[in-house]
């Protein structure tokens, strides 16, 4: 028979203290891999000593980050250094250390999820549909993790592709932070998103970090960002970065997305352009 438990770190009940530095977060969000370790790791900290240690573990963990296509989301990162964390002590208690999967997603869109309402988070992630492989699943506990929990559209389709799949597995929904004063307007998380973003030039210090990881929401934005600052900040990158930004992009689908197709095209000559010059 299926159980849900719910776990999140921190609790946002107000729109000043948020148990949690919103500058690190936004840093986080836009791949900053240092801060992803301090969350994940902290997030796995909470489990285990809220919850976790509490319970018989019988069955194989299988940790699951937020569904993504190609590129994955900040969640990805979190998740590595959570499973990390909780690997160490799972062997150090005799317990096996944890499987992974992925949820595939099927449809990309350009919306900026974080500024949209309860209602337009539900219909826009409605078009979308979730993928998992029930046989790998069977008789073993699910944790699927997120970073941040908002209004639940995304647990809700979450488990609703449980329920698709009649899957009867004990499931954790494990958050790095949710919002539970609902008085407080979901786009708090665009607030959280942008904290130390304003443009994409302060995106420099993020990639030129060797801590830096990449993810959708860094692409969605460098793509989305008005041409004329696009082709400075694009002159300002390395050949790697730029040649890592396009097969990303192309991955995950955002060359059919005609918003993205000037900067997108425009990353294809300068890369042709730099290839020629190599010549």
């Amino acid at each position: 028979m299926q159980q849900i438990v719910n776990y999140s770190l921190h609790k946002i009940n107000n729109e000043v203290d948020f148990g949690f530095n919103p500058q690190d977060y936004s840093s986080f969000k836009f791949g900053d891999d240092k801060i992803a370790r301090e969350f994940g790791t902290s997030l796995a900290k909470g489990f285990i000593q809220d919850f976790l240690q509490y319970q018989q573990i019988k069955e194989q963990i299988v940790v699951i980050s937020s569904p993504y296509s190609f590129i994955p989301t900040a969640t990805f990162a979190l998740k590595n250094h959570f499973v990390f964390k909780l690997n160490r002590w799972l062997a150090d208690n005799g317990h096996a250390v944890v499987q992974e999967t992925k949820v595939h997603r099927t449809v990309t869109y350009k919306e900026d999820y974080g500024e949209l309402s309860a209602k337009q988070r539900l219909e826009l992630i409605s078009n979308d549909s979730f993928h998992i492989d029930k046989d790998f699943l069977n008789n073993k506990i699910l944790i699927f993790l997120d970073d941040i929990k908002i209004t639940g559209s995304h647990e809700r389709m979450i488990l609703n592709m449980a329920n698709n799949y009649n899957l009867n597995n004990q499931i954790y929904m494990l958050y790095f932070a949710e919002l539970v004063n609902d008085t407080i307007h979901p786009n708090i998380e665009n607030y959280l998103n942008y904290f130390s973003v304003k443009s994409i030039f302060d995106l420099d210090d993020i990639i030129s970090n060797p801590n830096f990881c990449i993810n959708t929401r860094i692409v969605k934005y460098i793509l989305n960002t008005a041409t004329e600052s696009f082709m400075v900040f694009l002159n300002n990158q390395s050949h790697a970065f730029i040649n890592h930004l396009y097969d990303m992009a192309i991955g995950n689908g955002y060359h059919t997305i005609d918003s993205y197709a000037q900067n997108l095209n425009n990353i294809k000559k300068h890369l042709n352009l730099n290839n020629y010059k190599l010549v």
